[in-house]
This record gives C-alpha cells, structure tokens and sequence, in this order.
C-alpha cells in the first residue's frame, strides 16, 4: 500500500516507483489518499506522519514494514514482501 498525495511534490517519484514495480514483478500496490476517509484512517492506524509512505502488509493487517519519506526504497526491497 503507498499513501501519498497524487498532487503532492513527491507524486512523480512515487508514480514511477510504481510503474518500476509493476514492470519488475507485474503486482499492483493499492494507492491511497491520506486526506479520504479510509486515508485518514489508515495514518492513524499505523501511525503514518510522513509522505510518501509504503506499508507491507500481512494478510490479517498486520504492518510487516514500513517505510516513510524520501528517499523510496528499492523496488527489491518491497517486492520481498509482496510473494
């Protein structure tokens, strides 16, 4: 999941952050934005301050990694959590 604003001054690196991933491992990362409903309610759930964020998730939820501002992480590095 990457939370971030699609208007914000890092939307560019993380739209190509996303493209890449796509590319590399043909999985799609659910976009959100912090300031919706179900945004809102994801930041406070998993305490997200910072934008961009991308959070892995287990399949119940639970937060595995979470990375918070720039600089993105590698592809690779997000990837591992999406098998």
């Amino acid at each position: 999941m990457v939370v971030y604003r699609s208007v914000g001054e890092h939307a560019r690196a993380v739209e190509d952050f996303l493209h890449d991933f796509k590319a590399r491992t043909s999985k799609d990362i659910t976009l959100v934005d912090p300031d919706s409903r179900d945004g809102i309610n994801i930041c406070q759930l998993y305490d997200i301050v910072e934008y961009p964020s991308i959070l892995a998730l287990s399949n119940d939820g639970k937060l595995r990694q979470l990375w918070q501002g720039l600089p993105l992480p590698l592809v690779g590095e997000v990837s591992f959590y999406a098998q």
